[in-house]
């Protein structure tokens, strides 16, 4: 593989992330929510092991963000008429993605909560 063409892989990947921040209300949601988990971790200061436990939902959580976005407008793409199986496909994608949130919230209280009390 060229150098370029890996490195255009990164470029386009970086499009896909700031079109979804743009245009994305839900991406922007976690994009702030992320950044206020990095702000009360480093004020809480948290060991090795929960750092790693709060990159890792961090970045599933926008992951699954970005896959849920990516479903969704290929469903639009393929069909503008309201169709059962396209609004199941968003739905379970969407609800993928509340799933992954609860989890993730759930866990970063278990975290935060004890060093708070």
């Amino acid at each position: 593989m060229k150098l370029s063409r890996f490195l255009s892989s990164f470029r386009f990947a970086a499009q896909g992330i700031g079109t979804s921040i743009k245009r994305e209300q839900n991406m922007k949601v976690h994009a702030v929510s992320a950044v206020i988990v990095l702000v009360a971790a480093i004020w809480t200061g948290l060991d090795r092991t929960e750092w790693m436990l709060v990159i890792v939902l961090i970045g599933g959580m926008l992951a699954l963000e970005l896959v849920n976005s990516a479903l969704e407008r290929t469903v639009d793409l393929v069909t503008r008429e309201r169709h059962p199986l396209a609004k199941q496909a968003k739905d379970m994608a969407a609800g993928a993605v509340l799933v992954f949130a609860v989890t993730s919230a759930i866990i970063g209280l278990l975290i935060f909560l004890p060093k708070w009390f």
